[in-house]
């Protein structure tokens, strides 16, 4: 098989490599995923759904910073799968090369992505594959319309006090915020217990964060639904998929450019993330936040969950 034919139908990254230039870019790929969508101009296609095959190639900006084994740092392989599922959840299309444009231009959006090859085939049209490939740069790029865009809904933020961590009703209360649909993050504060002391002020931070950290395990180890996370990516991620975060905050907060202050006690380190993400609100089961201008505070008894 020539170079060209081998090109043509082999994975997109071949393409990818065969059209890296002087300067070839890391890629990252998405192979052989697999959905069932009801797409099709004909007639024949309407009322039923047929199986779609994804193979995605996205090349990257080199990172200007080493990575250090942190997921904040790269492109994400959920964006390219969400990128799939949510130009198929939009509409129903008729034109597979219709799919492929919205789904280039919604990775494009990311600032990591240079250039995308996506390869779409229908399985069940006949005896082979049949499908389309493009490629697509961020510079040439068309920007999503408003409506394609989504908007993810506020989080919703609660601090649990150490007597909200261990209440009996803490289940029963989880059923009735989850049964609401809106992103729920659980933070708390350090366990009862006394942590080491330290004279340094850095250090005394560390060891603060890392009692909170502990305690995190404590409420997740309450109810299985809890799910404990340290970065903005798994946060992203739970928001969108129903998850329910319990937020370790070490690493977000000793990795933030404008982080809050270092005498931030457990609430203010909870008022500080509900910024960080546009919480809807920040529910208070104790503590209290000094000029809390920026997102609404409410208060809750613990007693709410006896």
């Amino acid at each position: 098989m020539s170079d060209r034919v081998s090109q043509a139908f082999g994975h997109p990254i071949e393409r990818a490599e065969a059209l890296a230039g002087a300067e070839p870019r890391d890629r990252i790929s998405l192979r052989d995923y697999i959905t069932e969508v009801e797409i099709g101009a004909f007639q024949a296609e309407r009322g039923h759904t047929q199986r779609l095959r994804f193979n995605v190639v996205v090349e990257v900006v080199s990172a200007d910073q080493p990575i250090a084994d942190d997921v904040d740092r790269i492109l994400s392989y959920d964006k390219v799968t969400e990128a799939i599922e949510a130009e198929l959840s939009e509409e129903r299309l008729n034109l597979l090369e219709t799919l492929a444009e919205r789904v280039a231009a919604r990775i494009l959006i990311e600032p990591q992505a240079e250039r995308v090859f996506v390869r779409i085939e229908k399985l069940d049209r006949g005896a082979g594959a049949l499908g389309v490939e493009i490629m697509r740069s961020a510079e040439d790029a068309q920007p999503l319309a408003p409506e394609q865009q989504g908007h993810a809904i506020p989080p919703r933020i609660v601090f649990l006090g150490n007597a909200a961590i261990m209440a009996e009703g803490l289940s029963a209360w989880l059923d009735g915020m989850t049964a609401q649909e809106v992103p729920l993050i659980l933070a708390c504060g350090p366990s009862e217990l006394p942590a080491p002391q330290s004279a340094a002020a850095l250090a005394q931070r560390r060891i603060d964060l890392l009692a909170i950290e502990q305690n995190a395990w404590v409420l997740a180890g309450r109810d299985r639904r809890c799910v404990v996370v340290n970065s903005r990516t798994e946060l992203d991620w739970a928001m969108k998929n129903g998850q329910v975060s319990v937020w370790a905050p070490s690493k977000m907060v000793l990795d933030a450019v404008d982080g809050p202050a270092v005498s931030a006690g457990p609430s203010e380190l909870a008022y500080w993330l509900a910024q960080e993400l546009e919480a809807a609100e920040l529910v208070l089961t104790e503590g209290d936040v000094a000029d809390a201008d920026a997102v609404p505070v409410r208060h809750l008894a613990p007693e709410v969950m006896a």
